[in-house]
């Protein structure tokens, strides 16, 4: 539990909530208050500060707006999750997330076999009602939720349930044999679904990143589809421009 140690200048020029929220903006970026730990509560830190509980909330919020903390109904205001950079190369997150020093962990929303519709076999390069794999993971990153990954497999290369689980995407197919050398990607930026803010634990209508890619192998064939959704608070996607 973290109690940040406060101190109040009721003749400062500088307004209440800014003198709390500065000290504990210091000691996050410093890393001495870590990932996930837990603050406590706003009534229990404004009396122990003598200030207003919307003095706290207000210090609380401008937090959030900075990415800094997250703020959720069961568990309280915790300490935000490192936010996630990726440029832009063929990786999995999985293997990004182990790269940058993160714990990752994957959960299996559902995996299903099912005949292309239209939508489907043209992103695959095959004929509708051709027979494909939908599987549908949550990614978490030290055990907060991170992304939602949605991807379709023709069914001669879909991974089995459990090596989806276990690792990096494009490592697992590797590891089968699929060679993915090539994708096309586009990102986007959208509201969060209700079912989407359930499962990223997030409030409703948060604003999400939509990460859509077609993956190919060094033949050229499609091997994979995917839609991911990415918290956007702590996710983000950096470039290299050179002048031509």
């Amino acid at each position: 539990m973290i109690k940040p140690e406060v101190v109040i200048e009721r003749n400062s020029d500088v307004p209440l909530h800014a003198q709390i929220t500065e000290p504990i903006r210091q000691k996050i970026t410093e890393g001495k208050f870590l990932p996930g730990q837990r603050f406590e509560d706003e009534i229990t830190m404004a009396k122990r500060l003598g200030v207003s509980r919307p003095t706290v909330r207000h210090a609380f919020q401008t937090l959030v707006e900075l990415g800094l903390v997250v703020r959720r109904r069961s568990a309280g205001t915790i300490v935000a999750p490192r936010e996630i950079h990726r440029s832009p190369v063929l990786t999995s997150l999985y293997d990004d997330l182990v790269e940058s020093g993160h714990s990752p962990s994957t959960k299996l929303i559902s995996y299903e076999y099912l005949h292309a519709d239209d939508d489907i076999a043209d992103k695959l390069g095959i004929n509708r009602g051709d027979l494909v794999v939908k599987a549908v993971r949550l990614r978490l990153s030290d055990n907060e939720p991170l992304a939602i990954l949605k991807n379709y497999f023709p069914d001669e290369v879909a991974p089995a349930k459990d090596d989806l689980m276990r690792g990096g995407l494009y490592r697992t197919l590797g590891e089968m044999g699929v060679e993915v050398t090539s994708a096309h990607q586009t990102v986007s930026a959208r509201k969060a679904s209700t079912e989407e803010t359930d499962l990223l634990q997030e409030k409703r209508g948060a604003p999400v990143l939509l990460v859509q890619r077609i993956a190919f192998d060094k033949n050229g064939r499609i091997v994979e589809c995917g839609d991911h959704i990415y918290r956007a608070h702590n996710y983000s996607v950096s470039f290299v421009l050179t002048a031509t």
